[in-house]
């Protein structure tokens, strides 16, 4: 019997573990129940603006939703620009189960998602609204679909939220951190079964069709359960570049620790992108013993961990840059 583990990225990831927790004990435990319920919650608060329904707009003030799923490299699920359902990491996981394809984007997803039986909604809350509106009369209708003109700044989630940026450790509200846009969750139940699993309305004013890496294998998200797991969160276009999921789980599986393969995901992005001090990226990763690590470019990262002894949230084991 293994120990049940649960651990999700920033802050919100404790309100996470608390919803997955109870699938990782009794009879029916499920590390993919768990972390499927660990994304759910998160999509549903409406304090976090950057995962779910409320998710901030991007330039033509349309929220979108981007989510992934995985049990092994046989077993996997995404979506990408879902527009009409709240809960994409649901519909990522009917992928996996229903269908011989991995990924669905667009309204391809919306109309598979509508065929299983799931109940549309409409993701633009007032509030997400009203930041558009603001970043919208602050940018004529010329510049909205240029990224090389415009680019979100790092402090979005917190500036326009300011009641969620109250019980943000202090660490999370430096600059760097405040871009973050993912919540990612890795699990083993008693059974010693691994799963992760990731969710996103991606940056704040995407240009329209951006998807970023939480949707796709081996970028934001990868397990195997003869090497490991691991999940990505911050600035995608970073994580995209070096597939670090999936860089990180091999790294294990050719022995190197959980805090190594962090490492080497990070010191990759460092060594082939030009990363400014805005930038953050961080990294968990577990080993099938359950054996885990976290890492992250810049300090303020935080992941919060549940087992039956301990129910935290805990700073990464290595900080890369000042």
């Amino acid at each position: 019997m293994a120990e049940p583990l649960i651990l999700s990225t920033w802050s919100f990831g404790k309100k996470a573990n608390a919803a997955g927790w109870p699938y990782l004990t009794g009879p029916k435990a499920s590390s993919l129940d768990a972390v499927e319920q660990a994304c759910r919650v998160v999509e549903d608060d409406l304090e976090v603006i950057s995962v779910g329904r409320g998710g901030r707009p991007d330039r033509s003030g349309e929220v979108s939703l981007d989510a992934s799923i995985m049990l092994s490299p046989a077993r996997c699920g995404a979506v990408c620009y879902v527009r009409r359902f709240a809960h994409p990491i649901s519909i990522a996981r009917l992928v996996m189960e229903r269908l011989r394809h991995v990924l669905l984007a667009g309204d391809g997803a919306d109309r598979f998602a509508m065929r299983q039986g799931l109940t549309p909604e409409n993701l633009l809350t007032d509030s997400a609204r009203s930041m558009w509106q603001q970043w919208a009369a602050e940018h004529p209708a010329s510049e909205r679909l240029d990224d090389t003109i415009y680019f979100p700044p790092p402090n979005q989630e917190e500036i326009l939220n300011c009641d969620s940026a109250n019980y943000l450790p202090a660490g999370e509200r430096l600059p760097h951190n405040q871009d973050h846009d993912t919540v990612g969750v890795l699990a083993i139940d008693p059974a010693g079964q691994m799963a992760g699993a990731c969710s996103t309305s991606g940056l704040a004013f995407k240009v329209p069709g951006r998807v970023g890496d939480s949707p796709i294998i081996g970028h934001g998200l990868y397990v195997d359960p003869k090497r490991g797991a691991a999940v990505a969160t911050g600035m995608g276009e970073l994580i995209m570049s070096v597939c670090a999921s999936f860089l990180a789980v091999d790294r294990m599986g050719q022995g190197a620790t959980p805090l190594d393969a962090a490492r080497e995901a990070l010191d990759r992005i460092v060594d082939s992108r030009d990363v400014g001090d805005e930038h953050q990226v961080a990294i968990i990763t577990i080993h099938p013993s359950g054996k885990w690590s976290a890492a992250a470019l810049r300090s303020g990262y935080n992941t919060a961990i549940r087992t039956p002894t301990r129910d935290e949230l805990v700073e990464p084991d290595l900080v890369l840059l000042p």
